[in-house]
């Protein structure tokens, strides 16, 4: 479980585990969304009943047909005692009320017991997941019609499994928080320089397979350095953070544009995909509203597609090349409109000519280009 790389991953390690665990015909992890005050079941496993999906889209229910997961729960921690799974089943076991495992902490939930039948089931067993303290979800493991009831030795067990799944999913939800914050600026919540470079490198190998197209704009914030002399860092970084809320709102112009702060005042959009026309275009429309905002002193802005006539592209480095090229002419000329490479002239445009010339540490690059 803990090699899962999401939630919903150390959910499936977790219910394909304490389904044979505890000799079940199905399981199910479900999660308490509370904002929405509902359980969604993340995943299902083993045998699948008519309108049931391993992993569901939208397979939620009221949280409040469910009073256990909460009122139960919240009177039983509060009394020092600790959460605790229990039996429900869909007809009488033999025995009497006492073999349902209620004694383990449980109550009848006709709901439960309702969807048992409806997918011919006979009893289940369900412990509730908590992280921190409190109610994260429940676990839940039910038997065909027919098989031995649950009893209080499963019930317990069952709680035993809920323990190990929520320290599961509590170290895979704190690797992805690690990640998230390895590939995410800390500021402004785009993606960072490490993301653009990895996804950059997929989509140059997908064009070298098929063809894709790649496309990349990079930004660079004009004023900053302005709004920092004169009103302070602080009112610096309210720039960058609107400026990363316009890129953003762009980017969302496009499937699958990457929005992205390569560091201090530059950003960046990746799309694969799209034609570069629309990227262009997406481009424009990020000069319009980057000159609408109140602090700075708009963007100058560059495009760089493996779609236009811009000569192989075998490495992100020369896309980054071509884009900086165009963004250096877009800012020495003041342009309100974005640079795009290859546009006047092919291989003969001033813009590649200076992405391709070799490195200088002096000459009109406003700075050497990355490598």
């Amino acid at each position: 479980m803990a090699a899962a790389h999401t939630p919903r991953e150390s959910a499936h390690a977790a219910a394909l585990g304490v389904r044979q665990a505890l000799g079940g015909s199905f399981a199910a992890i479900s999660k308490w969304e509370r904002e929405l005050g509902k359980l969604r079941v993340l995943v299902n496993v083993g045998e699948l009943a008519d309108g049931e999906d391993e992993f569901p889209d939208d397979e939620s229910y009221p949280v409040h047909e469910f009073p256990e997961i909460v009122g139960f729960l919240h009177e039983q921690w509060a009394g020092g005692g600790e959460p605790s799974a229990w039996v429900e089943t869909a007809e009488e076991p033999p025995g009497g009320p006492a073999a349902t495992g209620r004694e383990a902490g449980g109550c009848v939930n006709p709901q439960r017991v309702a969807a048992l039948r409806r997918r011919g089931r006979g009893c289940c067993v369900v412990a509730p997941i908590v992280l921190h303290g409190r109610a994260w979800g429940e676990l839940y493991v039910a038997r065909r019609t027919g098989e031995q009831v649950f009893g209080r030795a499963d019930a317990d067990f069952a709680s035993v499994l809920a323990a190990v799944t929520a320290a599961g999913i509590a170290q895979t939800e704190r690797l992805a928080e690690a990640r998230r914050l390895a590939f995410t600026d800390s500021l402004t919540g785009l993606a960072n320089r490490r993301a653009v470079d990895m996804r950059l490198d997929e989509a140059l190998e997908l064009h070298r397979g098929d063809g894709t197209v790649v496309s990349l704009v990079v930004c660079d914030l004009n004023g900053l350095k302005r709004v920092n002399d004169s009103r302070g860092h602080a009112v610096g970084d309210r720039l960058l953070e609107r400026f990363g809320s316009v890129l953003s709102l762009c980017g969302a112009m496009l499937p699958g544009m990457l929005a992205a702060r390569l560091g201090g005042d530059e950003f960046c959009l990746l799309a694969v995909g799209p034609p570069a026309d629309e990227v262009v275009k997406v481009a424009g429309e990020l000069c319009d509203r980057a000159g609408e905002l109140d602090l700075g002193e708009g963007v100058a802005v560059g495009v760089a597609s493996t779609g236009d006539p811009i000569g192989p592209v075998r490495s992100a480095r020369r896309l980054f090349r071509l884009s900086d090229a165009a963004q250096y002419k877009a800012k020495a000329a003041r342009s309100g409109e974005p640079v795009v490479a290859g546009r006047h002239g092919g291989k003969d445009d001033p813009v590649v000519r200076l992405a391709d010339a070799p490195d200088r540490r002096t000459g009109p690059e406003r700075r050497r280009f990355r490598r």
